[in-house]
């Protein structure tokens, strides 16, 4: 990998994991607990459509283990890296498919993926079935911020071309 690439890898998982740690910091969202943007998913769809998959996938790995340390929530590790998996798995397989114009539908598909992702762990960790029951009201919310990010993410793959 040349310096350039490795360059430009680090300030977006700088920028992605910034965003992270600001949305961390704003109240929720609804009564709803767990409920949020994802807005530093912008930068993790942008990345697979405009570096490729193994770089994006590199992108989110670091922003989740790094986020999860400077914000002193391990569990983070287990559950934002179950869903940016399922997300990040089904925006690579989308991006064969979605043409430019169509980036948003990544964005919804892996946000609903994300969700399944961290349901899963959620119900290994506590082992509580149960809780899937709350998976129809992620799934819900999932589709307007993932709809959200995919749109953030194909106005800058539009705007910005590296």
């Amino acid at each position: 990998m040349k310096t350039k690439e490795i360059t430009r890898m680090a300030l977006l998982t700088a920028i992605a994991l910034t965003i992270f740690m600001v949305e961390l910091q704003l109240p929720g969202l609804s009564p709803v607990p767990g409920i949020k943007l994802g807005l530093s998913n912008i930068v993790t769809v942008w990345a697979v459509f405009t570096m490729g998959p193994k770089k994006a996938a590199m992108i989110l790995a670091a922003r989740v283990f790094l986020g999860a340390v400077f914000s002193g929530q391990m569990s983070t590790i287990l559950y934002s890296g179950a869903g940016g998996a399922c997300a990040i798995g089904i925006t690579i397989l989308s991006r064969k498919f979605l043409t430019e114009k169509q980036i948003w539908v990544a964005g919804v598909l892996g946000s609903i993926a994300h969700c399944i992702g961290q349901m899963a762990v959620a119900i290994g960790v506590t082992l509580t079935p149960g809780l899937a029951a709350y998976l129809p009201v992620m799934i819900g919310v999932g589709i307007f911020t993932g709809a959200f990010t995919g749109l953030c993410a194909q106005f800058l793959t539009e705007r910005l071309k590296f």
